[in-house]
């Protein structure tokens, strides 16, 4: 056998995707074990991580905030946190566009819109519950324990009566409706899609949290309000915080798909 041969087996051997250990045994496919990690696993590690900074700074900075008039800080810090996060490890799902939602919220109008394929939704969402819970824990050991009580642990208790449901639960509707339509817009929908959406998205979460914080806390992400009342044991109108953001949601899919998206994403009007 020549060089050239010898060399040209070693790369082909090299560069196959199967191994055999004998006969009769199975064939091991390595690449399709990869694959299926980074299209399943690790995206919802990733949501499980980002979702768990995102939270921490944003549980952080409302307990910092305690006793401040004011939105200013958390809702720079939720912006520019969710910015960072969606940045750094929004691309690392195998699946277009189905990355960086850290929000079940998101990930239900993503899905709806087509960028999610529908399996992956139920795992997104836990692993934004778990999460939120990690980061809420550990924005509670960051915090001394007179911040933490002063402020309910990062918990969005701004509802204190009955009367407040109504405008609270609207405020967290229009927000998420808002955060979910600048998502599919500007990362799932092929005519619209930028690559400042992660900026975009960043803002806008600021620009809600400016606008309703004094309503309802500008929640628009049950992840956010789960974490820090699992560790705080507070549930006061907690459901507030699931019916707004998941009924924008499901207004922002519809949208999506039956108006507002390209032609590969709307179901009718084709």
């Amino acid at each position: 056998m020549s060089v050239k041969e010898s060399k040209t087996e070693l790369f082909t051997v090299a560069g196959t995707d199967t191994v055999e250990s004998g006969p009769g045994s199975e064939v091991f496919n390595s690449r399709k074990i990869v694959t299926t990690f980074e299209r399943y696993i690790q995206p919802c590690l990733a949501e499980v991580v980002g979702c768990a900074l995102f939270i921490f700074v944003g549980c952080g900075s409302v307990i910092e905030n305690a006793g401040v008039a004011g939105s200013i800080q958390p809702a720079l810090a939720h912006g520019l946190a969710l910015v960072i996060v969606i940045a750094v490890l929004g691309e690392i799902s195998l699946s277009e566009y189905s990355g960086g939602h850290f929000n079940p919220a998101v990930s239900v109008s993503v899905c709806i819109s087509g960028g999610l394929d529908v399996i992956l939704l139920g795992p997104y969402i836990l692993s934004q519950m778990v999460g939120g819970m990690i980061g809420a824990g550990l924005a509670k050991a960051a915090s001394s324990i007179i911040s933490y009580a002063s402020a309910a642990g990062g918990v969005f208790n701004v509802v204190k009566t009955s009367g407040a449901i109504g405008s609270a639960t609207v405020a967290e509707i229009v927000m998420t409706l808002f955060l979910s339509l600048v998502v599919c817009m500007g990362a799932v929908n092929g005519r619209t899609r930028t690559p400042l959406a992660p900026l975009c998205i960043g803002l806008t979460v600021t620009a809600n949290i400016l606008a309703g914080g004094s309503v309802s806390g500008g929640c628009m992400n049950p992840a956010r309000a789960f974490g820090p009342a699992v560790v705080a044991n507070y549930w006061e109108y907690h459901w507030i915080y699931w019916v707004g953001p998941m009924a924008g949601a499901l207004i922002t899919g519809s949208l999506v798909r039956l108006l507002l998206g390209d032609q590969k994403t709307r179901l009718v009007l084709k």
